[in-house]
């Protein structure tokens, strides 16, 4: 099995042989508060899909699949899962802190931490009015792109407070 994995790694395609990745989905309460949420504060683009779910994009072709919870239940995101958005530099992760922080009541965001170094990058979370997480974080032009070119690491990696990040525009 190992054997196969390699060819695969080496070959450059999963045994799957998909494409690439094309979407995540994320549940919300109220279609219409998400979606303003996401294009007047998060910047997204959006179109209406079904009465129940839009579609999201920024900056590519990936999308992220917004759904109305069906049961109006659903549990807040687990803090490993995420959602990153890109900024070119830490002054602009501290400027985007600012305005979150401004306008936290406003959007029903939940829960707001300070900017910090963690894992690589210069950052800060938000919880939104469904109980998502969002990462703020500076990263250079291509976003994650780094840790590919940088390779396997070893040890703690980027998760060590003094791992030497990439630098910012």
């Amino acid at each position: 099995m190992a054997e196969a994995a390699t060819e695969a790694k080496a070959a450059g395609k999963g045994a799957l042989k998909t494409r690439f990745y094309s979407h995540a989905t994320l549940e919300c309460f109220d279609i219409a508060k998400t979606r303003a949420f996401f294009e007047e504060f998060l910047g997204f683009d959006t179109v209406q899909m079904a009465d129940v779910s839009f579609w999201a994009r920024m900056g590519g072709d990936q999308v992220i699949v917004v759904v109305k919870s069906p049961t109006g239940k659903k549990a807040d995101m687990p803090f490993l899962n995420h959602n990153g958005l890109d900024v070119a530099t830490d002054a602009e992760v501290d400027a985007a802190w600012e305005i979150v922080k401004r306008d936290q009541e406003k959007w029903g965001i939940q829960k707001v931490t300070k900017p910090m170094v963690q894992h690589g990058t210069y950052c800060f979370y938000l919880t939104d009015l469904d109980g998502n997480i969002w990462e703020i974080l500076s990263n250079p032009e291509g976003g994650y792109s780094w840790g590919f070119e940088r390779g396997d690491q070893t040890g703690k990696g980027h998760m060590a407070r003094d791992y030497a990040r990439p630098t910012t525009g």
